[in-house]
């Protein structure tokens, strides 16, 4: 026989090839309290509380906020802030900062207003482990809790976390879905062959010696030695290469992992009421808290001197309402109102008008022109 055709051999056909990485729709039974999973992978079917478990709002309930004075910036800090700013800027010299005449120190009434809404979610998926004889926690020990009735240590309030547990009662020993129980799948390198064609020679166990003479003759193939075929690299020629999914064990330990997550759901708001500063600078710097209210519920903000204000509270209030409560628990609710620190400063330097911005209790400035752009100090 042509050592050629017979390279690859024949493979074991007890040998199964690869099945799915994930079970199959279908492979699981259903667990009471647990329904909605479809198999596959990302299929972390969401459960919304009970609706006993979220808190009811008092009608015609709303919040008064005390008054609050709008802080000042003096001269030495307008000057000091933007001396600052300037040395962060290779290009600019600090003479124009030092040299300033100001003209006038404008304070800009700016409020943020913060609602935080705490909740609490619960999703479950199929997990499995490879099984080696391990306590297996089944539906003989008693009927598995309800996702909302699985006790869990709470955080601290606001603090985002995200704590995994198993449903009691939910694991079952099933057949590895990928090896169909053998512990071992085909090489799909080689199809179960254990060789594979040889690269060099191409499977002739033959290649031309160096040369353009047509009685240059050829040689036997130096990598596969003149087989034609070479040892499977992926499987050591074996065929087949140990399970994947199971290590070998055969079976798989398949249990529901309960997913509960603490998140902080935070949105902000300020009035854009100055064209000449963007209001994205007001994301990287703090203000003054002057109102603080937290309770299970907040209520609607009313009294208060900016309308607006009071307006966006009512309005993120039953949207925070609506929108987390069907689907999560809703453990705290914290609303603020910041005083947030702008100072428009206008100063003359060598007989021209300039100004620029200080905001934040950080004394941050925004300069949209600066008098010169020279690295001369």
């Amino acid at each position: 026989m042509d050592e050629t055709t017979d390279f690859l051999g024949s493979c074991d056909p007890t040998i199964p090839e690869e099945g799915p990485s994930a079970p199959p729709p279908g492979w699981l039974d259903d667990v009471h309290g647990y329904q909605g999973h479809k198999g596959g992978e990302n299929d972390n079917p969401l459960y919304p509380p009970p609706p006993a478990y979220n808190p009811t709002p008092e009608l015609d309930r709303n919040t008064s906020v005390p008054n609050v004075r709008v802080p000042i910036v003096s001269e030495d800090v307008a000057r000091e802030a933007l001396l600052k700013y300037v040395e962060s800027k290779w290009k600019y010299s600090a003479k124009p900062a030092r040299n300033l005449t100001f003209k006038e120190l404008k304070p800009v009434t700016v409020y943020r207003y913060r609602l935080e809404t705490y909740t609490e979610t619960r999703t479950s998926s199929w997990q499995f482990e490879h099984y080696n004889g391990q306590p297996v926690d089944g539906p003989q020990y008693g009927v598995s809790p309800a996702p909302w009735d699985i006790p869990v240590v709470l955080p601290e309030r606001f603090t985002e976390r995200v704590e995994q547990l198993r449903v009691p009662h939910s694991s079952v020993i099933k057949v590895c879905h990928k090896c169909h129980g053998c512990g071992r799948t085909r090489c799909g390198s080689c199809f179960g062959k254990g060789q594979s064609r040889c690269s060099s020679c191409h499977g002739s166990g033959y290649r031309n010696r160096p040369g353009n003479h047509k009685n240059s003759g050829r040689t036997r193939c130096t990598f596969c030695h003149g087989r034609g075929r070479k040892r499977c690299i992926s499987c050591q020629g074996h065929g087949f290469k140990t399970c994947t999914v199971c290590h070998g064990s055969q079976n798989l330990l398949h249990f529901i992992l309960l997913t509960v997550t603490w998140k902080n759901n935070v949105e902000d708001f300020i009035p854009d009421r100055q064209p000449d500063f963007p209001d994205k600078k007001f994301e990287g710097v703090t203000g003054d808290p002057f109102f603080v209210d937290e309770n299970v519920l907040v209520y609607p903000i009313q009294g208060f001197p900016d309308d607006e204000i009071c307006a966006v509270s009512r309005a993120m209030i039953n949207q925070h309402l609506n929108k987390f409560s069907s689907t999560s628990r809703i453990l705290q609710q914290r609303q603020t109102i910041e005083m947030v620190p702008l100072t428009h400063a206008y100063y003359t330097y060598s007989g021209k008008d300039y100004s620029y911005f200080v905001y934040g209790t950080e004394n941050k400035v925004f300069a949209a022109k600066y008098p010169t752009a020279c690295s001369i100090l």
